[in-house]
């Protein structure tokens, strides 16, 4: 199989990546429970609506790899989507007329504060940082991406969450008009993600506003999508409407819809096939050119590393439990 490149991109649409600010320590904002978040520094993170606008006052992470992330072209026209289609260049086509303004977000369950909040109080608390993350997919294909995000423990963290929260559940916005891909039964809509509080509270996972320095694509899951680096991308939900803090783990949309392929843990782990092919080498999308989308065939082949080479952050999350079992 081919993977080509979209005829409607133009070359100046190519980006590379950008050198950002130094680290500096994030905000620490006030959760209100009239429905707004708020903080007092001029600096905290505004979400453009324009097409490919600059995020402003992006530091850089110490959770970063040093890898080279693919061009802005393979992460915004390779990807899965499933609201906008099935097929990998689906989203780029598809997902273009999306509007993703007036967004919101609905905080609900065993959590202090809870309440809807617009997308522009969500994220304006925090400041927004730039992670180089390795992202796998289950087909066995990789690639390395610069998001643009805030970590989505401090954001748990002002919604104080109960004791008896042990999940935390995400949900994608559920809109037939917009989104084609919901109009089949390839899975039930809305789509569903979810993880362990203690996942949650890690200090890896983002939620995710921007891509390269400029504001989130529609294609990539704007405005607001979650990354959940040690794990197969499917954990990473787009198009949040909604964070639940639950007492009893969810049921997931692909480990609903195919138990036996798909667990709700879902972490790289080489030593676990997929029942329809192995999961212990993967190929890096533009790997071999270092730009622009290659064959997925001639992409070079690496080692799968477990937990996506993040072993040193989250292993210890999963001490006693069998992840041969819990895949």
């Amino acid at each position: 199989m081919l993977i080509k490149k979209p005829a409607d991109i133009r070359p100046s649409e190519i980006t590379s990546r950008d050198n950002y600010l130094d680290r500096r320590k994030f905000m620490q904002a006030a959760a209100l429970a009239g429905g707004s978040l708020v903080a007092g520094d001029a600096l905290s993170a505004i979400i453009p609506n324009e097409k490919r606008a600059k995020l402003a006052g992006i530091v850089a992470s110490q959770y970063s790899t040093d890898e080279t992330p693919n061009s802005y072209m393979d992460i915004t026209t390779y990807n899965n989507y499933y609201e906008f289609g099935v097929r990998k260049e689906d989203p780029y086509r598809n997902a273009q007329e999306f509007k993703s303004r007036p967004w919101s977000i609905e905080v609900s369950g065993n959590a202090e504060v809870t309440g809807t909040f617009a997308l522009e109080d969500f994220v304006k608390p925090y400041k927004l940082e730039e992670r180089i993350y390795r992202h796998r997919c289950v087909e066995a294909w990789s690639m390395v991406i610069p998001w643009v995000g805030i970590p989505l423990a401090d954001v748990i963290k002002q919604f104080k969450p109960l004791s008896s929260a042990k999940y935390v559940v995400f949900q994608t916005l559920l809109d037939k008009e917009q989104m084609p891909g919901q109009r089949s039964r390839s899975l039930r809509w809305p789509y569903v993600e979810g993880l362990t509080i203690a996942e949650a509270a890690n200090p890896l996972p983002i939620l995710v506003v921007g891509v390269y320095g400029e504001v989130l694509p529609n294609q990539n899951g704007a405005p607001l999508r979650l990354i959940v680096p040690w794990k197969y991308g499917f954990k990473s939900i787009k198009g949040i409407v909604r964070m639940h803090f639950s007492e009893t783990r969810p049921g997931t949309s692909w480990e609903m819809a195919a138990p036996h392929e798909y667990g709700f843990y879902a972490n790289v782990n080489p030593h676990v096939d997929h029942p329809r092919w192995s999961q212990a080498r993967e190929r890096r999308i533009g790997s071999e050119q270092g730009t622009g989308l290659q064959s997925l065939f001639s992409a070079t082949k690496q080692e799968t590393v477990m937990f996506n080479g993040y072993g040193e952050h989250v292993a210890h999350l999963y001490d006693g439990l069998d992840l041969k079992k819990n895949f």
